[in-house]
């Protein structure tokens, strides 16, 4: 049994050990602390103007899913998102349909925030929170541009049905 709560124990098992040694947990925790502090005022402020609902619309969960899911692949793998991106990752190659690999560059806060807006894994709850709190602060707003991007992310998937329906013809 480890009693020792040390974070320097976090690598210790794993064969990965340069994957283990690029963690960078205290700029993690940083980002971390970043997105806990704006959720929990937001969420006050929200409790105290009387925004919050007990619960979201069906309707609402989808089209945050959806605009979440595309949104989220705008900033982390879109070609023309890459400016924003450029100071936090290196460019490896095109990935097709106007996206983009990249990876993450640099040290310490840097090549963490590289590590984040370079998955769209990793950036789908910050987007999903964005587009949260926007629908309490700014409904009609954040409906309209949820709309849009859900628009968008059928269109994808249609232009993926389409070529694929091609190809088997």
């Amino acid at each position: 049994q480890d009693n020792n709560f040390s974070i320097e124990k976090y690598g210790d098992k794993t064969a990965e050990k340069e994957e283990c040694e690029e963690q960078l947990l205290t700029e993690y925790a940083t980002m971390l602390g970043f997105y806990l502090t704006s959720v929990a005022v937001l969420t006050g402020l929200a409790k105290e103007q009387g925004r919050l609902k007990r619960r979201f619309g069906l309707l609402d969960l989808a089209l945050l899913g959806i605009a979440t899911h595309k949104l989220s692949r705008i900033i982390s793998k879109d070609r023309i998102t890459g400016i924003l991106r450029a100071p936090f990752v290196s460019y490896i190659c095109s990935a097709g349909a106007g996206e983009v690999e990249e990876e993450p560059r640099g040290r310490g806060i840097q090549r963490g925030i590289g590590h984040l807006i370079s998955c769209p894994y990793c950036v789908a709850p910050w987007s999903a929170t964005a587009l949260a709190f926007g629908l309490l602060f700014a409904p009609r707003v954040t409906r309209f541009f949820t709309g849009i991007l859900a628009s968008v992310a059928i269109s994808d998937f249609l232009h993926r049905a389409y070529l694929a329906a091609k190809e088997n013809t």
